[in-house]
């Protein structure tokens, strides 16, 4: 979940290494069986149905997750629209599972015996491997890394896994290389691609991350693109029965020289939902100038930021849960060669069109309705504003990475 780079080595965080050990060590040991995971159908259900003790399947609930967090910070996680935990230090402990009981919060997390007989169980949701296995190994002896984990070290994790407690979903986090192909991380591995569809049979839920607001990369730093270019991969790569989530970057991490902004995490939330996310997960760790593991709660601006893109999703969890639809209208940008991507989809007797400039300049956009549609008014949602249709289009500006979403009435 963590940025390695050449200068930047995951080495100096000695927390972060006990925990992907602690976590690791718990993988290898335990239980799963291949199960097949609905998709979503076209009464607008989710896709969590198969699982009788997994991620609710009420197709008001979209799951917004936080990384790794103390429990004891789960209340005030949930007054910011967050729903879910994934990942728990060390555990799952019995009280730390009675803690998010008491808060309401559910978990993913490492299978083991206390989470398997816990009364308090029920907050469990899912299974997870260790993280990042597609990135280089730290050797045990602490000399430097080895190979990544192999594939098919992963899948018969997921079959022990899954032999344990076939009522849950197996999740499955990679790192950076998803997007990144040149990522150093990898090691010997580098480049190699075809590694991906190979790990991606070992889950139900897979999930990648990479930060490129913070990114110590010249290539990477500041494209935002790169977040969905690796959900893309991921669906692609994945069979169409399995589920996409990703990593969002909601700290500065390691660089002391910026931070993102709320409008930045916004923009790669939804861009990330646009190219056909299903669950977002938050990293809001800090390691420099000094270790915050809450980082996100103790900055007012960006926790009011944060969770009002939480409000806002949770508000439109039930259409971005209703099947997507493609005769809804076409996109023409200026300048030709700009990059708008929209996400169409019918609810309630409404369509809905999301869009996201996938560059860092200016664009404008003119949509195009199919010549069934008869409408006169776009409500653009959360700007307080309604564009005018004249001769079946709209028109709108987009800033560099900027987002507009669209009711069409």
């Amino acid at each position: 979940m963590f940025n390695r780079s050449s200068s930047h080595s995951i080495a100096r965080h000695s927390v972060w290494i006990a925990v992907l050990t602690a976590m690791a060590f718990v993988e290898v040991r335990l239980a799963g069986a291949q199960a097949q995971t609905p998709e979503t159908t076209d009464q607008g259900s989710t896709p969590y149905g198969r699982w009788t003790n997994g991620v609710s399947d009420d197709p008001e609930f979209f799951p917004i997750a936080v990384w790794l967090q103390a429990p004891k910070n789960a209340k005030r996680y949930r007054d910011a629209g967050i729903n879910l935990y994934v990942g728990l230090y060390r555990g799952p402990t019995e009280e730390q599972l009675r803690v998010l009981d008491e808060a309401g919060m559910e978990t993913i997390c490492s299978q083991n015996g206390v989470g398997l007989n816990s009364e308090f169980s029920d907050v469990i949701v899912g299974w997870m491997h260790g993280d990042e296995p597609d990135n280089a190994q730290a050797r045990r002896d602490g000399k430097g890394y080895g190979p990544p984990i192999e594939p098919q070290v992963i899948v018969e994790n997921y079959e022990r896994l899954r032999a344990a407690d076939p009522t849950r979903p197996i999740f499955l986090n990679l790192g950076q290389g998803v997007a990144y192909d040149n990522y150093i991380g990898r090691g010997v591995r580098r480049n190699h691609l075809e590694d991906y569809p190979e790990y991606i049979k070992g889950c139900d839920i897979v999930s990648f991350d990479i930060y490129p607001v913070v990114h110590r990369k010249e290539q990477i730093a500041g494209k935002l693109e790169y977040v969905p270019k690796g959900v893309e991969r991921l669906r692609r790569w994945a069979d169409p029965k399995q589920i996409v989530w990703n990593c969002i970057e909601c700290s500065r991490i390691s660089n002391t020289e910026v931070k993102p902004t709320a409008e930045q995490v916004r923009s790669e939330v939804w861009m990330s939902l646009i190219h056909g996310s299903q669950g977002i997960i938050y990293f809001v760790h800090q390691f420099e100038p000094r270790f915050r593991e809450a980082s996100l709660l103790d900055d007012p601006e960006l926790l009011a930021g944060v969770t009002a893109i939480n409000r806002q999703i949770r508000q439109l969890a039930p259409v971005l849960n209703s099947p997507t639809v493609d005769d809804v209208m076409q996109v023409v940008s200026e300048p030709e060669d700009a990059s708008i991507k929209t996400l169409c989809k019918r609810h309630g007797g409404k369509e809905y069109v999301f869009a996201v400039n996938l560059q860092n300049r200016d664009v404008n956009a003119t949509f195009q309705l199919t010549p069934s549609t008869s409408v006169s008014d776009v409500d653009v949602l959360g700007e307080e504003r309604t564009l005018r249709i004249n001769d079946g289009q709209f028109q709108d500006a987009f800033g560099g990475y900027g987002v507009h979403l669209y009711r069409i009435r």
